[in-house]
């Protein structure tokens, strides 16, 4: 092994040295591990060299900077969030194929991965599941479609959205980072100290984790700001509260949940971050500290953080429902007040997450019974679905089967949440894979497969044509099939006493059970790879799936009045609204598609590099921190507080848009409606389609 750096390459380099790169690591001890890790590290190099290169030889790189990079359009920063999510998906899911396939080679062996990069893997799948796939998936929809639903021209703040993308993006990149420098935490998603304190954890690993999920906790809380003041503030007129889409009313909720969970995460990353680089014992037993208190801070974030995953899904399904069943959605002010009953509930379940560490039985019954109470506007949530389709005119296109499947799996994965919330049943099956078992119930048919049938669903409003349905219901089968044999086989072996995160495993009784898992987690690879492969043979027969009108599925809300894809001011003129499903509204009554008796001058943001250089300071900075390399953490601060100084003096930080080309382009769209045949449903997967729905009533 090298020795640490001295003099004047400690202070360029920090604390590393030859042996953090994972090729040298492999080529001391070329073990399977090591090299499954430098294979992971030339993935990560030659995907970076690969991506230079072809940007470089298409060249590029100025068209991704001025039309993506640097815009602060609210719709085009959505569909970046949804690219990172979809990349570190990639990585999550091929991490947890391993950790399934490691569990079914090491009963009564030590299998191919050693114990320490075991440790990682389920530390990073955990991580990268939650913060850079979950909260980028939503936060991609959201920002993409609400503004457009509420009949906004953008975001409230749309440089700070651009500056949420950045910190994002920049945690993701510090992970990515970690395949190739160094190592990750070995500490699982939640970080627990003592582990995770200096005394037992002196590498870099722990601060990877550290800093990666600070960028991306105040990226959120920024953009929990960013759309409650959206939701607020930038409401057409007409757009009351009681008027908004299912959609909008989850995003709200999950953006007052964001501003109000993730300031304890952020704490408590802060505090452990003061207790490994300055010797504060926040979290030292015996230094005045008290571990209880990172428990507290952490699940005080992680409960309403399960409900910032999935009431964005909740939202999707109401509108996927609704459309596919041609239908108004049934219950509309239970699926609201549902809808905020489970917001405030999902603060006073916390403790759920540690019944077994020491509070007493009352403490204990109380969040118990809290959280089987959270239960029922869910309920209320699956019936209103389930009477939106009785007798409606239902569709099963890609989005609805995500939604049906949905609808059934989630309910197996609520009733095994009642049982863990009881506690003397999680008292035997704490810490077992039942849990394991339990919250992919609910991440994967609740959160993953919203996200899936949203992206099925608005994709054509995006780009202007629609995906190829073969694939995606091929994709659709391998998904739901992947996920029942990878997790269903986790309840019998939690109900058996398997341990979670277990390397090695000392049971014969466990392995078909495992075998099964294993091969579940590579169908569901194979899901992921067909989604791919549906994007490419999509973009390929783009032309014979074009729907320019913006309206393939027959929609009821304002985001499908306009073309597909949408002007940058989304709206030529700012509809007024008079009534729930405002758009299905205005088709009946022969009111959409006409001109507007006056156009006037659009004012919209300018783009700017603000969310570009911030994220790239936070990044140098954060990995300065990891390393040590203060020159490179002092200068990363300075640049994100430069550019904050600087964006303060710019004066033009707006653009007009004239009356006269609005009014062009409008009557340009006008025409283009008029000489396209309306089509029924019937035909509504076929080119006959071209986005203007012949009204279903």
């Amino acid at each position: 092994m090298s020795a640490p750096a001295h003099g004047f390459w400690h202070i360029l380099l920090g604390r590393m040295t030859w042996d953090s790169l994972a090729f040298v690591r492999a080529w001391h001890d070329p073990t399977v591990s090591e090299i499954i890790g430098s294979c992971a590290a030339a993935l990560v190099v030659i995907g970076a060299v690969a991506l230079f290169a072809a940007l470089t030889y298409y060249r590029a790189w100025r068209p991704l900077w001025k039309n993506w990079v640097v815009s602060v359009d609210h719709k085009k920063i959505g569909i970046m969030y949804m690219v990172l999510a979809g990349v570190m998906l990639t990585r999550a899911l091929i991490e947890a194929v391993l950790m399934r396939l490691q569990q079914a080679d090491a009963v009564n062996k030590p299998g191919f991965l050693a114990p320490d990069h075991f440790g990682q893997l389920f530390s990073t799948h955990g991580t990268i599941m939650i913060f850079f796939v979950a909260m980028p998936l939503l936060t991609g929809l959201i920002n993409f479609v609400m503004p457009m639903q509420i009949g906004a021209r953008d975001v409230s703040f749309p440089t700070m959205n651009s500056i949420s993308l950045g910190l994002t993006t920049a945690g993701a990149i510090l992970i990515m980072i970690s395949l190739v420098l160094g190592k990750f935490s070995t500490g699982g998603w939640s970080g627990y100290p003592p582990y995770t304190e200096m005394s037992y954890n002196p590498g870099e690993g722990p601060d990877y984790w550290i800093w990666a999920v600070t960028l991306s906790s105040i990226g959120t809380t920024m953009t929990g700001i960013n759309f409650a003041v959206t939701i607020y503030k930038e409401r057409t007129q007409g757009m009351h509260l009681m008027r908004m889409p299912l959609f909008t009313w989850t995003a709200l909720c999950t953006s007052i949940l964001m501003i109000f969970a993730m300031p304890p995460l952020t704490v408590a990353t802060a505090m452990l971050a003061l207790d490994r680089y300055l010797g504060f014992h926040f979290f030292t037993n015996g230094m005045g500290g008290n571990l209880m208190n990172y428990a507290n801070l952490f699940w005080l974030f992680g409960h309403p953080e399960v409900y910032i995953l999935i009431l964005p899904a909740f939202g999707v399904y109401s509108e996927v429902f609704s459309t596919f069943s041609a239908k108004k959605l049934y219950g509309y002010t239970s699926l609201v007040i549902a809808t905020m009953a489970i917001a405030v509930l999902s603060f006073t379940v916390w403790l759920h997450h540690f019944f077994t560490m020491g509070q007493n039985a009352n403490i204990n019954a109380f969040f118990g019974i809290a959280t089987m109470t959270i239960g029922i506007p869910t309920g209320v949530k699956i019936y209103d679905w389930m009477w939106t389709m009785f007798r409606g005119r239902v569709r099963f296109s890609v989005p609805m089967l995500f939604s049906l499947a949905f609808l059934i799996t989630f309910v197996v994965g609520g009733v095994t949440g009642i049982l863990l919330a009881t506690p003397p049943i999680d008292f035997m099956v704490h810490n077992t894979v039942f849990l394991v078992a339990h919250f992919h119930n609910m991440l994967i048919p609740g959160l993953l497969y919203g996200m899936i049938a949203g992206y099925q669903y608005w994709f054509p409003k995006a780009f202007g044509f629609r995906l190829n349905e073969r694939w995606g219901r091929l994709s659709f089968l391998c998904w739901v099939l992947g996920f029942y044999l990878a997790f269903m086989p986790l309840y019998v072996l939690g109900a058996d006493g398997m341990p979670r995160r277990s390397q090695e495993l000392f049971h014969s009784s466990y392995l078909p059970w495992l075998i099964v898992a294993g091969i579940g987690g590579l169908v569901l690879l194979a899901a992921l790879l067909t989604l791919f492969i549906q994007l490419w043979v999509s973009i390929r027969e783009r032309d014979a799936n074009r729907v320019p009108i913006g309206d393939p599925w027959d929609g009821r809300g304002l985001e499908w009045s306009m073309a597909a894809p949408p002007p940058e001011y989304n709206f030529h003129v700012l509809p007024k609204v008079t009534g729930r499903d405002a758009f299905t509204h205005r088709k009946e009554q022969g009111e959409a598609y006409q001109p507007a008796a006056e156009y006037q001058d659009i004012e919209l943001p300018r783009d700017n590099a603000s969310g570009a250089v911030i994220g790239l300071g936070g990044l140098a900075a954060a990995f300065g921190l990891v390393w040590h390399i203060w020159w490179l953490a002092i200068l990363g601060v300075l640049i994100m507080w430069g550019m904050v100084i600087f964006r303060s003096f710019i004066t033009e930080t707006h653009q007009i848009i004239p009356a006269d080309e609005v009014e062009r382009q409008h009557r340009a769209f006008l025409k283009e409606v008029s000489e396209t045949r309306a089509v029924d449903r019937d035909y509504e997967m076929t080119p006959q389609n071209r986005g203007l729905a012949e009204a279903d009533t």
